[in-house]
């Protein structure tokens, strides 16, 4: 299968879940129209089907009570007037004129001719009505002589049954005249009372449907009446959630969507005052940091301009030093560096939660960058470097080697010698990027960094990379400002990339940080503000972010 048609697959099948997601059961719009067209479908079937058996009854009993009375009545006036035994011919003429009657009934009767002989007459002629065309049970019941009791003041009764040949209902029935003469069976076709009664269920299965499509189009009218305020509240909420903080959503009637849109109002605008005021907090925070910082360096300039001229004088042999003295001066001067790279650490925290951190991007070779980073901070006799030139990046190579500085330099102090650096590359949409979806979609580059140490411990790992975390109580005042590592994770963020915490099956801790091989340029800061800031005091190429500090004690 080609390309185009594989797209072409997925596409319509993208399509066909997007209909199925619309239209699936948990939609509250097609629950209410379900709903209601069960609740009519249950009362129209229920009514439409009472309505039908009510008036069938009445239909069959009126049309039954008419044949079975004029029947009778034929019984009792033409029957009746005929002799005890009846000729063949008499019986044929009486049952033609019985079945000329307003009924238009079809009529058999049965007699004993004078000579003992048993006879038929009937109005169908030979071919007609037929003993044999009236039911065994019946001819039984009619033929049957009852006992006479005060409750029962004949011998005989009229009989009656339902039957259906060819489709089409009739109505039999027989009697047999009391005192002696013939016995007397009627067949009327019933399906004038059928096509009446088909008709009435046809027009009660039309109502029936119009009930049904009324009530899916007033659930819907429903739905849309309910679901709009639900729709818009929704609405409303999305756009809370992208941070339109001053979302609100008009209130009108008094029922309860009106009670829920002054609730969402109120916890809006508490939630935009809530906001605001740690939005005001923060950005103070932020510029007390910065702020703090800048004041900081014109002090720390002079400090560390004093406490080198402390440590040449250290370094010259016959220095004039009192031994008692020598080592405050060599903490003076190690406590100054560490307050140094302290400070410049905060200035670029600043700067990432500011926003105005920029990417200065650069064609490198990724082989080349680390062993520069090895080399200027002589750690080549510590660290073992498995990487092939040729794996190039478009990457900002400051910031890199920052990232590089921190985890060398966290191994190398937290870990065990000695410390591992690979470097792998990943086509595009190659599996093991899922953690950045940006550095996969064209193609990443990973580099590994693992110690010989004892590990992370499983409780220190989720705040490796929090700020000033520090793993172990009992060493608040280790050498590193707790800043290196999270400031290693921001430089790889804003590439697009990331970096992992965690422990080798063999032993030790292993980070690996994945980039984007070709990081697209990302928006334009405010270029004066980031210079203004720089001019104030930026972080020079022997800043403490390039120190490897933080990790598995002192994250």
């Amino acid at each position: 299968m080609t390309q185009e048609h594989q797209g072409g697959s997925r596409g319509w099948s993208v399509a066909r879940r997007g209909v199925w997601s619309r239209l699936r059961f948990t939609s509250l719009r097609l629950r209410l129209v379900v709903v209601f067209g069960l609740v009519a479908l249950t009362a129209a079937v229920s009514a439409s089907g009472i309505a039908y058996w009510l008036n069938r009854e009445a239909v069959l009993t009126r049309a039954q009570d008419a044949v079975l009375r004029g029947f009778e009545q034929e019984m009792q006036n033409r029957a009746g007037a005929l002799p005890e035994h009846p000729t063949q011919d008499e019986l044929q003429h009486t049952a033609d004129q019985m079945a000329n009657s307003s009924q238009r009934f079809t009529v058999l009767l049965v007699a004993d001719d004078p000579e003992g002989r048993t006879v038929y007459g009937s109005s169908g002629g030979l071919n007609g009505f037929s003993l044999r065309d009236v039911p065994a049970s019946l001819r039984e019941a009619v033929t049957e002589r009852q006992r006479i009791t005060s409750n029962n003041e004949y011998a005989y009764h009229l009989y009656w049954q339902r039957i259906v040949d060819g489709d089409t209902p009739y109505l039999v029935a027989g009697t047999r005249l009391i005192g002696g003469g013939p016995t007397g069976y009627m067949l009327k076709s019933l399906e004038p009372e059928a096509k009446d009664l088909n008709s009435l269920a046809w027009s009660l299965g039309i109502a029936t449907g119009l009930a049904l499509i009324g009530s899916a189009l007033l659930a819907q009218a429903l739905a849309t009446t309910v679901l709009k305020p639900v729709q818009r509240l929704g609405a409303a909420a999305r756009r809370l959630g992208e941070g339109k903080l001053d979302t609100r959503l008009r209130v009108s009637g008094t029922d309860e969507l009106a009670d829920l849109s002054r609730t969402f109002n109120k916890a809006a605008e508490a939630l935009e005052k809530r906001v605001a005021d740690m939005a005001a907090r923060d950005e103070a925070s932020r510029r007390f940091v910065a702020d703090m910082s800048h004041e900081l360096r014109t002090p720390l300039t002079a400090i560390t301009a004093v406490t080198e001229v402390l440590e040449e004088e250290l370094e010259f042999e016959g220095g004039g030093f009192d031994p008692m003295i020598e080592p405050a001066v060599r903490l003076v001067i190690s406590e100054t560096r560490r307050l140094n790279d302290l400070v410049e650490n905060l200035m670029e925290v600043t700067r990432f939660d500011a926003g105005t951190a920029r990417l200065v991007l650069d064609d490198v070779d990724v082989a080349d960058q680390i062993t520069a980073c090895i080399d200027a901070r002589a750690w080549l006799d510590a660290v073992e470097l498995d990487a092939e030139r040729g794996i190039h990046a478009r990457i900002d190579p400051r910031r890199l080697d920052v990232i590089l500085a921190n985890l060398i330099g966290n191994a190398l102090k937290h870990g065990g010698s000695p410390v591992r650096v690979s470097v792998r590359e990943l086509p595009d949409g190659a599996e093991g990027t899922e953690d950045t979806e940006g550095a996969a979609g064209a193609g990443a580059v990973v580099i590994e960094v693992r110690d010989h140490g004892p590990g992370i411990p499983e409780d220190v790992l989720p705040h490796v990379f929090d700020r000033f975390y520090k793993a172990s109580a009992s060493r608040p005042r280790s050498e590193g400002s707790g800043l290196g590592l999270s400031i290693a994770l921001e430089n790889a963020h804003i590439h697009g990339g990331e970096i992992t915490a965690a422990n080798s099956p063999e032993g030790g801790a292993v980070f690996t940080l994945r980039l984007p091989r070709d990081v697209s340029a990302p928006t334009e800061r405010d270029a004066e503000a980031e210079d203004a800031r720089e001019d104030e005091g930026s972080p020079s190429g022997k800043t403490g972010g390039a120190r490897g500090e933080g990790a598995e004690g002192d994250a």
